[in-house]
């Protein structure tokens, strides 16, 4: 670090307080306040359906190990996505029940947007996720109701689609089966 000041820690991380969630990206400590409830919906909903069809091949066709932010120990960087999934051909069993983070990078990672951490996952985490080789990105954005996926290209992230509203769609790497973005909105107050 050019700019004089000490690489942050783990110990930054446990410093902070209850209920926020930290993260170090390039030796800088970036904390943020647990979501609003348009985020948590939108977590917990996606979560819910990728793990049932993904995780344990329930009405899809299984093959992930998928994570609810799940810790990710990647080199120097410590990042806290909102989900994240392995293929079960690259990391055959999840890490051991009592490990609290996973150093291996994922094949895909979903961050939901809130007004503090947009630039952060945008600017910050996705090139993080870029140079580890992480094979696919969602950013999904419940104000907007928006989900962009995007792919690994050697050059950068490439943005395959941008789905917005109730549609259907099929996103990659989970394009086998159709989701229901509409479920991932919450109702708003006055329409």
């Amino acid at each position: 670090m050019g700019n004089g000041k000490k690489p942050a820690t783990y110990e930054d991380i446990e410093a902070l307080p209850v209920g926020w969630v930290g993260e170090i990206l390039e030796d800088e400590l970036w904390a943020s306040p647990r979501p609003a409830v348009g985020h948590a919906h939108a977590t917990s909903v996606l979560s819910a359906r990728l793990v049932n069809l993904f995780s344990l091949g329930e009405g899809g066709p299984g093959g992930w190990w998928i994570l609810y932010e799940p810790e990710l120990h990647l080199g120097r960087d410590i990042l806290v996505p909102d989900l994240a999934g392995w293929r079960r051909e690259r990391m055959s069993r999840p890490p051991s029940p009592g490990e609290p983070f996973v150093t291996f990078a994922p094949d895909w990672v979903c961050e939901v947007l809130s007004p503090s951490t947009v630039v952060v996952d945008r600017s910050r985490k996705l090139p993080i996720y870029h140079r580890e080789g992480v094979a696919h990105a969602w950013l999904i954005d419940p104000l907007a109701r928006t989900l962009e996926v995007f792919r690994r290209e050697s050059s950068g992230w490439l943005l395959t689609a941008t789905h917005e509203g109730d549609a259907q769609v099929r996103a990659e790497p989970f394009d086998a089966v159709s989701l229901g973005l509409g479920a991932l909105w919450l109702a708003r107050v006055g329409g």
